[in-house]
């Protein structure tokens, strides 16, 4: 069983050898433009191209909560766009975050890792404009990925402390 390691840095720049998977949690309504999602276009344009697209498509395909995208950006890196936000604002119905999606997603984004022997990396997930707890996601990333032996890093963006 792995455990998850923290460190400070950029989650879309992982700087370890072989297949990387960076992770990272969306929202159900096709909107990318605030957040983690900003980093990863700056860098690269595939993420975004492919979640716009398969919003689009959405009637012929798999997108909604709990869903998880698979783009590979690079030989050795791909992006995890996992549905686990419904909508994009907190209101009567309290925060985006949605944890079952979250797990749900998780465990399509294990799948895929074991699948290529890759390692993940993510910000702290759903924690950030979906409204989360850290608390409530850091099981689910423990139970869905680390017990299954796949590496996880999640980074803390900035200087530390």
């Amino acid at each position: 069983m792995s455990e998850i390691r923290y460190v400070r840095g950029d989650a879309t720049v992982p700087s370890v050898t072989g297949v990387k998977v960076i992770a990272h949690v969306c929202n159900d309504l096709g909107g990318w433009g605030k957040g983690f999602v900003l980093a990863h276009s700056r860098r690269r344009p595939e993420p975004e191209a492919a979640y716009r697209a398969w919003h689009r498509d959405r009637a012929s395909n798999d997108f909604g909560l709990g869903a998880a995208q698979f783009v590979q950006v690079e030989r050795y890196l791909w992006v995890a766009n996992l549905i686990g936000r419904r909508g994009t604002r907190t209101g009567s119905k309290g925060v985006p975050v949605r944890y079952d999606a979250i797990d749900t997603a998780l465990g399509r984004l294990a799948d895929k890792s074991a699948e290529l022997d890759a390692s993940v990396h993510m910000p702290r997930i759903g924690c950030g404009l979906a409204g989360g707890k850290w608390s409530r996601v850091e099981p689910l990333v423990t139970g869905r990925l680390a017990r299954r032996g796949i590496p996880v890093t999640v980074y803390d963006h900035g200087d530390a402390a």
